[in-house]
């Protein structure tokens, strides 16, 4: 059974999806509590598989990847989907990959520095792979926003 979430786990929560990189101590002193609790709340949070990690978001176009594009793939047989994700896995330019339903087994995001990088990642990596019958892409202009699901009880 699920540990139910108390009012300190969600401002700790509310705290570190603001800033990730912030102190422990400077969080329990924003909420008026110990560093040993904010410690021992975040190692629950980590341990129940609410907070997955605190990770680094790059910008992907200032680092050069102006393409993006979100890619429904058929597959020739469903019951090849593990070795399929193995193979996108494999490839860097993949950076999601959705089991969906529809007409598309799988839904993939790639990135690409070009129209001629986006291509091959397309036609030379993915289209090869043992299994997959045809992809569909869909062109992503940019991110209107991203959010985490709300802290709330």
């Amino acid at each position: 059974m699920e540990e139910p979430l108390d009012e300190y786990d969600r401002l700790i929560l509310q705290q570190l999806e603001r800033d990730a990189r912030k102190a422990y101590s400077a969080i329990a002193d924003d909420l008026g509590i110990s560093n040993t609790m904010v410690h021992q709340r975040v190692g629950k949070l980590k341990r129940i598989g609410i907070l997955k990690s605190t990770t680094v978001v790059l910008d992907e176009r200032k680092l050069g990847f102006e393409w993006g594009a979100f890619t429904g793939i058929m597959l020739k047989e469903d019951s090849d989907s593990e070795k399929i994700i193995e193979a996108l896995k494999q490839i860097p330019e993949v950076t999601e990959c959705y089991y969906i339903t529809g007409k598309y087994t799988l839904y993939i995001r790639i990135v690409a520095r070009s129209n001629e990088h986006m291509r091959r990642v397309l036609y030379e990596k993915i289209d090869h792979i043992p299994g997959v019958l045809k992809t569909e892409s869909l062109i992503d202009f940019g991110a209107a926003f991203k959010r985490n699901v709300p802290i709330e009880e």
